[in-house]
């Protein structure tokens, strides 16, 4: 144990003695390093980029009748409610989407603006990589969405990215518009189909009003009460008037039972449908946000890369280490040498 603490203690007064001895050269080194770094990293050499960023939360529903038209009084404040972490992750698979990159590009002409040449090698995919590079959405560990911009213009950044939010609502709402459609078109034609039969009934009922038929199981009742009457009295032309109207009754009784019952289901039906028709129809033409904004992006003051005081950290330590390897080599190497020679003896 006593040698071992000799041995370090040796070893260290040698290291300290190694730093001391070369301190001026090593103070030189450092001073250079950082010279060198902050000129290289400078807007001379690199350009700056400035980061904005826009934070938001995914709503919890996206159905507008769902959360306004629903009887259920929980359903109701739906649209009030955030996201979890399926509309959480279902934003961020949109945001990552063609759908998105593409329009941006467009709007705000980056292939110009990242200075990449028309008909170029490889342009698609040299543009896509530059996208993703500057463009980047993440999760918060609060499970909102950062959506995250560089740029080495500040004004462009904070743009892209308030644009980029903006879209999603558009984005999101036409894949969604595309599918409520064409759910609305099979609501309005059972909506309609079911209008007409109704429309028929009510007027096949009406005819048979107009044929004598108001209220079959009244009437019937009402007239065997009345022929009794009659045949009691020995009113003979009562008699066969009343057989007149309950041969009516007979004749079209059927029919109306079967078309009025029919017809209250129907119309039972047709509220139901009906219920579902104004639904499918505001989904499929009216919009709502899909997001909860709680901070928008704004131009920056200060630039987020490159990070001088960080590089400049990393280059002086890396020369430092550098140096004494080469420095500590060098002293060494009379003996490398010697031990060499008398090894090829």
């Amino acid at each position: 144990m006593l040698n071992d603490s000799t041995n370090t203690n040796t070893d260290s007064y040698k290291v300290a003695f190694f730093l001391y001895k070369w301190r001026k050269t090593l103070f030189l080194l450092g001073i250079a390093s950082a010279v060198l770094t902050i000129v290289f990293s400078s807007s001379l050499f690199i350009t700056p980029l400035y980061r904005s960023t826009v934070i938001m939360y995914p709503a919890s529903s996206n159905s507008i009748s769902k959360s306004l038209l629903n009887e259920n009084a929980i359903a109701k404040q739906d649209i009030l409610q955030f996201g979890e972490d399926e509309q959480t992750e279902q934003m961020l698979q949109i945001l990552n989407s063609s759908r998105i990159r593409d329009r941006v590009i467009s709007t705000f002409k980056l292939a110009e603006h990242y200075e990449i040449r028309p008909g170029s090698k490889y342009q698609q995919t040299r543009l896509n990589n530059k996208f993703e590079s500057n463009i980047t959405f993440k999760r918060t560990e609060y499970m909102a969405v950062k959506i995250s911009v560089l740029d080495k213009d500040p004004q462009m950044a904070a743009d892209i990215a308030n644009n980029i939010a903006a879209l999603l609502d558009s984005v999101k709402n036409d894949m969604q518009k595309e599918r409520a459609i064409q759910g609305f078109k099979i609501v309005e034609s059972e909506y309609l189909m079911l209008k007409d039969e109704v429309r028929k009934m009510e007027d096949s009922l009406t005819q048979l009003r107009k044929l004598g038929v108001h209220d079959y199981e009244t009437q019937a009742e009402m007239m065997n009460q009345q022929l009794a009457m009659e045949i009691a009295k020995g009113n003979s032309r009562g008699i066969k008037a009343i057989e007149g109207k309950l041969e009516v009754l007979a004749t079209y009784g059927g029919p109306y039972v079967s078309i009025r019952d029919a017809l209250e289901h129907e119309k039972k039906q047709l509220s139901y449908i009906k219920a579902r028709y104004e639904e499918a129809k505001i989904d499929a033409f009216e919009k709502i946000p899909q997001k909860f904004i709680v901070e928008s992006a704004y131009k920056s003051e200060k630039k987020a890369y490159p990070v001088t005081w960080i590089i400049t950290l990393l280059s002086i330590i890396g020369t430092l280490l550098a140096g004494m390897l080469v420095i500590f080599f060098v002293e060494r190497s009379p003996d490398f040498l010697q031990k060499l020679k008398q090894t090829n003896n």
